[in-house]
């Protein structure tokens, strides 16, 4: 049996932290906190972007997360909390499975995207 990609997503959401924009703004106030932005280079010069986020394109987060690779970005730090978010949710959500499964234990997805932190009011740049 197939599944569509809301069901993937669904499943994705229940292997992870889900946290909301409030929970978002809160850690981001911790040293320890990196901030993914995984939506792609024309989302974020249309859209704005989450101050101190780093961008990291879905497309290449796993090389930018595998420190053996030449694309490996330092910020993909297992020893951080490592938050993902994209536009509204979905594809962070798939991605941090995806970098659980590479051995980030620390790891949560924005949950409703830049839409949802827009949405409760707080800044973009």
């Amino acid at each position: 049996m197939s599944k569509s990609a809301s069901d993937l997503v669904k499943e994705a959401k229940q292997q992870i932290d889900n946290l909301t924009a409030q929970q978002v703004s809160e850690e981001l106030s911790q040293a320890n906190v990196i901030l993914i932005d995984i939506r792609e280079s024309e989302e974020l010069e249309q859209n704005g972007r989450i101050p101190n986020s780093i961008h990291a394109a879905r497309g290449m987060l796993e090389f930018y997360a595998d420190s053996t690779l030449p694309y490996y970005k330092p910020e993909f730090d297992k020893s951080k909390r490592i938050i993902l978010h994209c536009a509204s949710g979905g594809r962070s959500a798939l991605a941090a499975v995806t970098l659980k499964q590479m051995g980030f234990e620390n790891i949560a997805h924005l949950d409703g995207g830049l839409k949802a932190w827009k949405e409760a009011g707080f800044e973009t740049e």
